[in-house]
């Protein structure tokens, strides 16, 4: 976000706050601050620009530093609970993405011929796509069954969560998922950038990860993937409490250099 976004971004969260007196709101005594999309318009409809009033890129805080200073001072994090509905939680909502230490692996395609298509263009969907393709996906999981079944927009069935001592209850979120692979015994999901993040919202894996827990009995598996330059990076996290917002855990990380067929 470039400066000039950032002060609109605080002057409008800066608003909404006086506007509804949560600066005074006892967050520890009194839980999460529920706030709805109409009292974000209501507050900043007298502003001019995109930026300073449209509720999706207000509430829209993928990273730490996404957020308005309001929150970054007062340990604050905002979750959609339902179409409309938010919650403003005192709590630590993000998980750091570490960087990968271990050597990079030299990784040879399985294709017997090079994807020339895969050099056009820098999208998350093309990276990931051509990992895929390279049988990069399955390698890391170790799992040659796997093949895309999920890709884009859906929403959550009904489901509860803990995150810090509150207890969050969301009813048809929309979700987003870049790519998800079934294999025989298991659900692959991905979140996936085109450059390096350094520490990514829980809910983007959280929320789809209880979305197909729900509807499958196989386990659900979390990847978080970026392409840097050259290199394919690769973290898996989990939870340890599927129930617990915050018992995610990073349980194995590797980066890559795949070699197109000779």
């Amino acid at each position: 976000m470039n400066r000039s976004s950032s002060m609109a971004y605080d002057k409008s969260w800066s608003k909404i706050f006086k506007d509804y007196n949560i600066e005074g709101y006892n967050f520890s005594e009194d839980g999460p601050y529920t706030l709805s999309a109409s009292q974000i318009k209501k507050s900043c409809q007298d502003f001019d620009k995109t930026t300073e009033k449209e509720v999706r890129i207000l509430c829209k805080q993928d990273s730490r530093a996404d957020r308005p200073q309001i929150f970054i001072e007062n340990n604050l994090f905002i979750l959609p609970i339902k179409n409309g509905i938010y919650k403003i939680i005192k709590c630590e909502g993000y998980i750091d993405i570490p960087e990968i230490e271990e050597k990079t692996i030299i990784y040879n395609s399985k294709l017997d011929f090079k994807l020339d298509s895969s050099q056009i263009g820098n999208s998350e969907m093309q990276h990931l796509d051509f990992a895929y393709a390279s049988s990069l996906i399955r390698t890391f999981m170790n799992d040659n069954s796997l093949v895309l079944t999920i890709r884009g927009r859906k929403y959550t069935p009904q489901f509860s969560f803990n995150v810090g001592d509150d207890i969050i209850n969301v009813v048809s979120v929309q979700t987003e998922v870049d790519a998800g692979y079934e294999g025989r015994d298991k659900i692959v999901l991905i979140e996936a950038k085109n450059s390096k993040t350094n520490n990514t919202i829980i809910r983007q894996l959280f929320y789809p990860f209880r979305q197909w827990k729900h509807y499958t009995r196989k386990e659900v598996i979390l990847l978080f993937f970026e392409k840097r330059g050259s290199l394919f990076y690769i973290w898996q996290y989990g939870f340890s409490d599927a129930n617990n917002y915050n018992s995610i855990k990073l349980i194995k990380a590797e980066k890559y250099l795949i070699e197109d067929p000779v």
